[in-house]
């Protein structure tokens, strides 16, 4: 770690931004809440996914990619895919429904973030794989007096809890106020929330103590954290809509059947998203997937490229609101394209380090905005081929989950690198030649480097080629 920037986090829990300490540095543990796979994951989805997969890079760099364990959960058990699996195959058996259902919205998910430029989490735990610890924490917090079994519910208490809504900030009171307590006469506060429920014949379940049922939706958090991460660990993230119930019923879960002071040292929630100055819904017709920008051009008639979206993403700080517009994308691209030119023609190694500035930059809680106009920078220096400032463009751009041509191609304007242009004059003289052999040897040779040919003929009819680095 030496050379590197001490890491400032904002934490939700205490409300200011800290210096990052881990628990152990030689394995720094986060857990981020990931998707309920009951439908294409939509770009309100895309930001925690973008977010947090830029503070794992960070992690890896400072602490070492083998000492950083990051977690993101598969929920593919909840009641929206119930009612998806018996829409979508009314005709299979349920448990055969859910499976079909969970498993394409999650390979979906997967194909989808990875346009994004992510990392695959180290391990990403579903929710159906892990009954047997859910049930194991469940039995604990009853041995403590911290739940109870009513009406064939599991319900946690949270009058045991003395300091119950400190991350959110609500006390009892304020939740009190807002209780069903007509619908739910079997709790003994209506502020308790369900940990296990009954299944009926037609939903799926789970043999317990307390009779077939399915766990509620706080609880799968609590116990796959604990599995893969420990009792208490680094750093929890999310959305900021998931601080209360989720992430403050995750927190009394965890610490009451473990009697630990804490789950997480850190709390960290990305703002919300709204699309062209509107909150996203499908009634406003402004509900757009990752998977409609990726391939359909929902917003401006045409597939983005992911990267595009991860920049534009990006572009906000984390935990500011964010309008994804139009006129975001096109800024992205602009600005990624600017980059992508400046960076053509370096080579990186592996061992290829980011530039400092930028790493002291995002080390500051992700301020990507600082990191940018550092990257900006360095970009200028490189169109003047000042020193290795080329290279180092190169190398932090990869770090930063981009590539070095996604977005070129030869008709903008910018200097053709030599080989091609050699490959391209030599391929045309075999065609006029009626060296079709040639010609196709020559228009492999440079397929096998990611380049494609496109021939086409000018305004005079005569031959022409462009090219384009394959996405």
């Amino acid at each position: 770690m030496s050379g590197t920037p001490q890491l400032t986090l904002y934490n939700t829990l205490t409300r200011t931004k800290e210096a990052f300490t881990p628990l152990d540095p030689s394995n720094v543990r986060m857990y981020v809440c990931g998707p309920t796979v009951y439908d294409f994951a939509h770009i309100g989805n895309a930001r925690p996914v973008i977010v947090f997969d830029l503070l794992f890079r960070l992690l890896r760099h400072v602490y070492g990619a083998d000492h950083v364990t990051y977690v993101r959960n598969i929920t593919d058990v909840d009641d929206k895919i119930n009612a998806r699996a018996l829409r979508d195959f009314p005709d299979l058996p349920l448990n055969e429904a859910i499976r079909r259902v969970t498993e394409k919205t999650e390979a979906q998910f997967l194909s989808d973030v990875s346009a994004l430029g992510t990392l695959p989490p180290t391990v990403q735990p579903r929710a159906t794989d892990n009954i047997g610890e859910m049930q194991t924490l469940i039995a604990e917090l009853i041995r403590r007096d911290h739940a109870y079994n009513a009406a064939g519910e599991v319900l946690f208490a949270v009058d045991t809890m003395p300091d119950y809504g400190q991350l959110s900030g609500r006390n009892l009171e304020d939740n009190l106020a807002g209780a069903r307590v007509a619908v739910d006469r079997h709790k003994k506060n209506p502020a308790d929330f369900v940990l296990w429920k009954q299944s009926a014949d037609n939903e799926p379940g789970w043999d317990s103590p307390w009779g077939r049922g399915r766990p509620g939706w706080h609880i799968e958090c609590s116990a796959m954290s604990e599995r893969y991460l420990g009792q208490t660990f680094d750093i929890h993230g999310g959305g900021l809509d998931l601080i209360f119930p989720h992430h403050e019923n995750e927190i009394a879960q965890s610490r009451c059947a473990h009697g630990t002071h804490a789950m997480a040292q850190v709390w960290m929630h990305n703002g919300f998203l709204q699309v062209e100055g509107q909150k996203m819904s499908k009634s406003l017709g402004n509900f757009i997937t990752i998977n409609d920008l990726l391939q359909t051009g929902a917003m401006g008639g045409h597939a983005w490229h992911g990267e595009v979206l991860r920049l534009a993403m990006l572009m906000t700080h984390y935990r500011e609101p964010i309008d994804f517009s139009l006129k975001r994308l096109e800024e992205a691209e602009s600005k990624l394209r600017n980059w992508q030119q400046a960076a053509w023609g370096a080579e990186i190694s592996e061992s290829g380090q980011p530039d400092a500035s930028v790493v002291k930059e995002l080390a500051d809680d992700l301020n990507f905005h600082r990191a940018s106009v550092a990257l900006d920078f360095i970009a200028k220096r490189a169109n003047r081929n000042e020193g290795d400032a080329k290279h180092c463009l190169a190398a932090t751009l990869r770090f930063l989950g981009f590539s070095l041509d996604s977005l070129l191609t030869s008709d903008e304007g910018w200097e053709e690198p030599a080989h091609i242009a050699t490959a391209i004059a030599e391929r045309l003289a075999a065609l006029n030649n009626k060296d079709f052999a040639r010609a196709d040897a020559i228009r492999n040779e440079l397929a096998e480097q990611g380049i494609a040919l496109m021939d086409y003929k000018d305004e005079t009819g005569e031959r022409r080629t462009r090219w384009e680095v394959k996405r």
